[in-house]
């Protein structure tokens, strides 16, 4: 019953995340207050006492990101909300999977926005220059390294994949 509500908001708050760039509070604090009340029903107070702990732990994680301008605070209260459905350690199973498919993302991002030919040009001509021992006056992922994407995709797709390998969501 909680994973089958918890992949229903992931999959609201992806779609808000990339159709308008927003998670919305008003998706996040009802859902954080059901995934307590619950854990609650569910477990008692050991249910209670795990979804607290995983909200924060989930918020920690995505703090200090925020806090240097990195990340969205919905990006920072999804991941909160998926610790307040799932708890500590399911949380830091997602930020680890999260990671990894942010940097992905992240990766693709930075090639194809300007175009695959373009960007490997771009890398022929540095490794070329490093090679002959010349200094580049340039930084040539400059416009790629300003470019920003729904990190909310990732935080869902680290859910996902943490429900998947953890056996709950076969695919």
């Amino acid at each position: 019953m909680l994973t089958a509500l918890l992949l229903s908001i992931l999959i609201i708050c992806v779609i808000t995340d990339v159709k308008s760039r927003k998670i919305y509070n008003k998706v996040i604090f009802p859902s954080l207050l059901l995934g307590i009340i619950l854990n609650g029903i569910l477990f008692g107070w050991t249910g209670v006492t795990t979804s607290l702990l995983g909200f924060l732990t989930g918020f920690a994680i995505l703090l200090i990101p925020y806090l240097m301008g990195g990340m969205g605070a919905g990006d920072v209260k999804l991941l909160a909300l998926i610790g307040a459905f799932q708890g500590t350690s399911f949380v830091f199973a997602t930020a680890i999977y999260m990671a990894v498919i942010g940097a992905i993302v992240g990766l693709l991002v930075l090639f194809f926005r300007i175009g695959l030919s373009g960007r490997l040009k771009q890398m022929a001509y540095l490794l070329c220059g490093i090679r002959y021992g010349i200094k580049p006056s340039f930084l040539p992922f400059k416009e790629g390294l300003q470019t920003t994407y729904p990190y909310g995709v990732a935080i869902a797709g680290g859910a996902i994949a943490s429900l998947f390998f953890n056996g709950v969501v076969p695919l």
